[in-house]
């Protein structure tokens, strides 16, 4: 049942919310660049900043101001971080799931990681404001104040640590602010400064099923590092798709992701490949650990494969067509694998 949940909101909050962020995006940027382009799927030239005489809207209304924090939070970003923590929490239950644990573990997550995205764009409020895809956030759109911003940010993050540490045990709150500072004081900073940015935030961004593994159980075995590794191996073709559709707004505003200073594509190809074919194995573990079983393993055998399939082709021709291609089946594929793997828990 459990599973099952987690797939209908992972289908409707995260592919749906992907698929359609991205497509207004590059519509704005086609169109941006050759308005006559904006028919063609193939055209990613973004053209030159151009200076404009627009004055940010001011968030007036209550409501506006609400809409305007739940955004600071990253809602996507943060509905996929408690869904990978609600699957690490089925997995780690014993013989049947503690639905008040399941509860106070999605509370204190999505307090904890809304407090660390409110804090990441308060910190690159100014890079945003740079790029198209992300001029509309909150800060840099001028519907909240920078000040309003950290302050809900730090408050946010301190609840949602004393919630978990309170509610669930100190062991998954530790976890939770080992993800905080990873992801604020070095991802974040590092970004701007070497690529190797990606393989820094994998680790904070491999989190989340740990804290629900050590939320059901008060422990971190071998099995929860399993599925740490599973979430680190698939950040890379997931992120190195997004880096490549970007590459030009990540460039206008400094940010110095893999496929932004690899203009030829060879090393980001290798990395897509090599972290996709890596997962493979990794992805069958929990079988061979026994917290999951034998359909599973087919099953993941076989996501595996369709997953190598699309990032070889990203690799091969890393247009925005394969990138985008990339995109959508690593999206798909991390629902799908956590689910059957929840679904097939021994």
């Amino acid at each position: 049942m459990a599973a099952v949940c987690y797939l209908i909101a992972y289908r409707i909050i995260i592919i749906n919310d992907y698929s359609s962020s991205f497509r207004r995006y590059y519509m704005e940027v086609i169109t941006a660049a050759d308005p006559s382009a904006a028919s063609s799927p193939e055209v990613a030239v973004i053209s030159p900043p151009q200076a404009s005489s627009f004055s940010p809207p001011q968030a007036s209304s209550f409501n506006d101001k609400l809409t305007a924090y739940f955004e600071l939070t990253k809602p996507r970003i943060t509905s996929l971080v408690v869904l990978s923590a609600l699957a690490g929490f089925a997995l780690g239950s014993h013989l049947s799931i503690d639905w008040i644990g399941l509860l106070h573990t999605t509370f204190g997550v999505a307090l904890l990681s809304g407090g660390i995205n409110a804090l990441n764009q308060y910190w690159e409020r100014d890079l945003d404001a740079l790029m198209r895809r992300t001029k509309l956030r909150p800060l840099p759109a001028g519907s909240l104040t920078a000040s309003s911003a950290l302050i809900f940010g730090v408050a946010a993050s301190l609840i949602g640590e004393a919630y978990l540490a309170w509610f669930i045990n100190p062991l998954t709150a530790f976890w939770g602010f080992v993800a905080l500072a990873s992801y604020l004081f070095l991802y974040t900073p590092l970004k701007t400064r070497t690529h190797w940015c990606t393989f820094i935030g994998a680790f904070p961004g491999a989190l989340p099923p740990l804290l629900g593994w050590a939320a059901a159980r008060n422990e971190v075995g071998v099995e929860a590092i399993a599925l740490f590794g599973i979430m680190f191996l698939w950040q890379f073709p997931h992120f190195h798709a997004i880096a490549t559709m970007c590459r030009e707004d990540y460039a206008r505003a400094g940010i110095r992701m893999l496929p932004v200073i690899d203009p030829g594509g060879r090393s980001t190809a290798r990395q897509i490949v090599g972290y996709t074919i890596a997962l493979v194995p990794v992805s069958l573990l929990p079988t061979f650990l026994h917290f999951s079983g034998w359909i599973y393993l087919a099953g993941a055998a076989v996501l595996g494969a369709w997953f190598l399939h699309a990032s070889v082709a990203a690799a091969k021709q890393p247009t925005l067509e394969q990138s985008r291609r990339l995109l959508k089946v690593s999206v798909i594929y991390l629902p799908l694998l956590l689910g059957l793997m929840t679904l097939n828990k021994l």
